[in-house]
């Protein structure tokens, strides 16, 4: 199990300390000391579940939940001091997942993060749950996650949604045009070869993976992903498409 999470904490040890722990797991790490820019981050970078502090500078972790809670149902864990009963049944009625205080243990941080997760993965709705699975690809959209061969890979955003795409519609050709306006959208006002770019670096990335599926250029039309008619078949069954 891997994601990405954001720890909003001002002491910058305890930050570190979770940090090491969770990339060692396979997570990444977004880090915050402060309420306000925690918040910035939470928006911009969009993380699969959030350990916070109560006590920061600036907003603090009661706020965030509530500013958090108004458009997200993200996973988000309490970490603070604050061990009174009343704290807890408050951030719990918030809308926090769980609550620690310190001092912790790490491994139970870690322990408690991936039981979370997994909780949130299982009460998400079949529609919901956006993956598909080739031989030796994964492509987790509920998490971000691009798995070759059973690895992590690191992919911008707009990457993955482009290989989705694609791979949601195994062997349907694509142009350019339309791969802009149904995975950038229609505000979107750069050039059309931004998707060749995109391409290449897929390819970088998916090269001899499998003889299955192959990212193809269409000449003069535009991209497809190709399967074998042995797979196409279990490709689709294996996909669920919000």
């Amino acid at each position: 199990m891997s994601g990405r999470v954001l720890i909003i904490d001002s002491d910058r040890n305890i930050c570190e300390l979770l940090r090491m722990c969770l990339e060692k797991d396979g997570y990444s790490v977004i880090l915050s000391n402060d309420g306000e820019e925690g918040l910035v981050k939470f928006s911009a970078l969009r993380p699969d579940i959030i350990l916070l502090d109560v006590v920061l500078p600036g907003t603090d972790g009661w706020q965030i939940c509530r500013e958090i809670r108004k458009k997200s149902e993200v996973p988000l864990i309490y970490i603070t001091s604050k061990s009174e009963i009343f704290d807890k049944v408050l951030g719990l009625e918030l809308g926090a997942d769980d609550y620690i205080v310190k001092p912790f243990d790490v491994k139970e941080v870690v322990a408690r993060v991936k039981a979370v997760l997994r909780r949130a993965a299982a009460s998400l709705p079949d529609s919901d749950r956006r993956e598909i699975h080739y031989d030796g690809l994964d492509i987790n959209m509920t998490r971000y996650e691009l798995i070759v061969r059973g690895k992590v890979l690191d992919t911008p955003p707009k990457e993955l949604e482009l290989l989705y795409h694609l791979a949601s519609h195994p062997n349907i050709v694509f142009n350019r045009d339309q791969l802009l306006d149904e995975v950038w959208g229609f505000e979107y006002y750069g050039g059309s070869r931004t998707i060749d770019v995109h391409i290449k670096r897929l390819r970088e990335k998916l090269n001899g993976v499998s003889p299955q599926w192959a990212l193809r250029t269409v000449w003069s039309v535009g991209y497809k992903f190709e399967v074998t008619d042995a797979v196409k078949d279990a490709g689709a069954q294996e996909r669920t498409v919000k």
